[in-house]
């Protein structure tokens, strides 16, 4: 087993942004001769995966940003894993189960890929604590934000978690001996627990052995101690676990406690719906959310004290391999340390707030969002301009009398919306609302069903979507009665209609009254709700039907004009591509001579630089302050260039198994507008990493005496900064 054992030789070096190489080896590139369908043509989709997860960790380490967004990066790392373990590992032994033999794109069967991903986990895994534990512990203990460990509580400390054990974490929770009367429980997944060893004997007679301790969902895993105790000037906090470690004794008087050591599950959180089996699909994901908690385990993380054949016991008690056993140097619930971010009041450690833009349009707007729309189409840039105007615009068709329908998607939307409150009042208002929601939006599930009672008492039309197809696209229609005739406007956008994201990812959206794209919009609509034929649009491509064929065609296109002796260039940025018929096109591009700019955020399954192949292409990711969420198709279509925007990343499951839209921005200054900042992320050298034909990801060098040009930084100042 790789265990945290198994760090570089100079743990030193190893906590220095690495910023050369970061990745794993692979396989030597084809000859020039193969086929585009080779193996060796593909990365591995769950080794780049993970790339991406580790090119987040080396942000924690990247003194470019303030010290309380560097742990945040650690724990958004952390939160990253486990639901790559959740989902993406489940995946590959579920796969195993029904087919060993099972191969993946590139070549390698699954056993061997999870074989991989344990020791690259492993590695990084333990990087991360290390990283916690020797860099950002003692720097923000430089800042007054200190983590208490037991030997060094004070008397007065001592004193005030003893009451606290006493009063606030005895009684509610319920250690559970281990005896053939009291079986192993069932833990919920991802849950803090601890593994007690006893010695002597109880009130019934019963001599010592095992208990587990659950760790009640209610009580906080980080608690921040009163001023009148704190060891000095800023916060002191206290884990959760650490007090229950130093009170063990307090929940088996009269016992020896021999060891306690606290460990977590993760578990199979993928949900399966089978259509054939589902007459009401809002009542068969509220079975599957109670079957999510406790699916097959997949990973064990345990305190890396615990006797070895303590973990023995649990490893043979959940059916894991030492492959799946992760020993760590921490608490093995890393994500609950959100709450110093958002706690500690320190805004001088995290980037300062900014308050976003608007387009010169809505600046100057004085009548109402459907007048201003008219005159010409609005384009917002997330987060660097305002998502206000989005929900706004909303609400004021809400009320208006003149609006006759609103129709909307929601997949993701988060607590306390504007959107739907003002999809809410419009329903009460008597107009005619139907709105799409995507139950199956990954964990998300719980609050979709419940926003949809929502709506549907207010008087709105809820569709859940379709069984073999989640709905993943950004829509919104509106129908507005002016001067005696129905005029329609519509939203489309490359992100999800959430005001809290919209803060923190980066994305483009359209308000139009372009006539013929809201029609496009209003026969998805009728095509979503309705049943028959595929409806033909004529701008607005759609998954399953025309996107993955249209975008096909268009790099074929670019390939076309090459030969004929054009310039050829095409742009694509998105958050994955996966898609074997979309890489393949983009090599058939590269070898008639296009130049292809990917800018592809985490997983690539495309091997750059193979001469006779894709020695044409080149593709970064980006990783910053923000998370890089914009989809963007730019073709230069001989000097006659073309601009799309759009939903879907270019992986199978967007092209084959979603409800997709991807929209042509038509408006010549609004698409040379994003072209410019397309052009601004390939300019970046603070946070752009380069995949090389290796499988390795480089980061660009420090820019020294050049310019230094952060993408980000860059659209923040022109967009919402620079008045």
């Amino acid at each position: 087993m790789d265990a945290p054992d198994a760090l570089p030789i100079d743990p030193a070096a190893s906590l220095r942004l690495n910023r050369t190489r970061t990745g794993i080896r692979t396989r030597p590139a084809p000859e020039r001769n193969t086929e585009l369908t080779h193996p060796q043509l593909y990365f591995n989709r769950e080794i780049s995966t993970l790339q991406f997860h580790i090119r987040v960790l080396e942000q924690a380490l990247d003194e470019a940003h303030p010290l309380l967004n560097r742990l945040m990066f650690l724990l958004i790392f952390s939160s990253n894993m486990d639901e790559f373990f959740e989902i993406r590992v489940a995946g590959l032994k579920q796969a195993i189960g029904i087919d060993e033999s099972a191969k993946s794109r590139d070549g390698q069967t699954y056993q061997q890929t999870l074989a991989d991903i344990s020791q690259i986990t492993h590695e990084h895994v333990a990087r991360q604590y290390m990283i916690l534990n020797k860099v950002l512990i003692p720097s923000l203990e430089q800042e007054g934000i200190r983590f208490l460990r037991r030997a060094n509580w004070t008397k007065a400390q001592q004193h005030w978690i003893a009451s606290y054990f006493e009063n606030e974490i005895q009684p509610v929770v319920s250690p559970i001996g281990l005896d053939p009367s009291h079986p192993f429980p069932r833990l919920v997944n991802k849950s803090l627990n601890f593994i007690v060893e006893l010695d002597g004997q109880d009130a019934f007679g019963r001599t010592g052995g095992l208990a587990i301790i659950p760790a009640p969902r209610s009580l906080p895993r980080l608690i921040q101690l009163p001023a009148e105790v704190s060891s000095g000037e800023g916060t002191d906090y206290v884990f959760l676990s650490s007090m229950i470690h130093a009170h063990a004794n307090e929940l088996f008087p009269g016992m020896i406690i021999k060891g306690c050591y606290q460990f977590r599950l993760t578990r199979n959180a993928d949900l399966a719906v089978n259509p054939e089996d589902v007459s009401d699909l809002a009542s068969a994901l509220k079975g599957e959310l109670l079957a999510r908690r406790y699916g097959s385990g997949v990973r064990l993380e345990i305190a890396n004290n615990c006797p070895a054949h303590l973990t023995t016991f649990l490893l043979q008690r959940f059916e894991l391999s030492e492959q799946d056993l992760y020993l760590v140097d921490g608490p093995v619930n890393l994500g609950r340390l959100m709450a110093v971010i958002e706690g500690a009041g320190r805004p001088d450690l995290l980037y300062p707030p900014f308050t976003p833009g608007l387009p010169r349009a809505l600046r100057r707007q004085t009548g109402s969002y459907f007048d201003t729309v008219a005159e010409a189409d609005i384009l917002l840039h997330h987060p660097y301009q305002s998502f206000a105007p989005v929900e706004q615009w909303l609400k004021e068709a809400a009320v208006d009398p003149d609006v006759l329908a609103i129709k909307q998607t929601l997949y993701r939307t988060g607590p306390g919306s504007r959107i739907v409150t003002a999809l809410t009042e419009a329903a009460r208002n008597g107009k005619e609302v139907t709105v799409v929601i995507e139950l199956r939006a990954r964990f998300d599930e719980a609050d979709n069903i419940e926003l949809a009672s929502r709506l549907q008492e207010s008087g709105a039309n809820v569709i859940y979507g379709l069984m073999d197809y989640k709905i993943h696209a950004k829509l919104m229609h509106m129908v507005r009665r002016e001067n005696g005739r129905l005029r329609h406007y519509a939203h489309l956008g490359t992100g999800n209609y959430h005001a809290t994201t919209a803060r923190l990812y980066t994305d483009y959206s359209l308000m139009t009254a372009h006539p013929e794209i809201c029609q496009d919009v209003h026969l998805i609509f009728q095509q979503i709700a309705g049943m028959g034929q595929p409806r033909t649009t004529r701008h607005v491509l759609y998954a399953p039907f025309t996107l993955n064929s249209t975008l096909i065609d268009m790099i074929d296109r670019e390939a076309a004009h090459a030969r004929r002796g054009c310039k050829g260039y095409l742009m694509i940025k998105c958050n994955a591509l996966t898609e074997p018929g979309l890489i393949q096109a983009l090599y058939r591009a590269s070898q008639a001579g296009v130049k292809c700019d990917l800018i592809i955020r985490s997983t690539c399954c495309l091997r750059p630089g193979i001469e006779g192949v894709s020695c044409n292409i080149h593709v970064r990711s980006i990783v910053g302050r923000f998370l890089e969420h914009t989809r963007v198709f730019y073709f230069r279509n001989a000097n006659k260039p073309e601009l799309w925007c759009g939903s879907a990343d270019a992986m199978e499951r967007n092209m084959f198994h979603r409800v997709e839209t991807c929209f042509p921005v038509l408006d010549k200054k609004l698409a040379r507008q994003i072209k410019k900042d397309m052009d601004t992320y390939l300019l970046d050298n603070c946070q752009s990493w380069q995949l090389e034909a290796d499988g390795h990801y480089v980061a660009t060098p420090l820019p020294g005496q050049q310019e230094a040009i952060s993408a980000q930084e860059t659209l923040l100042y022109a967009y919402a900064l620079k008045r």
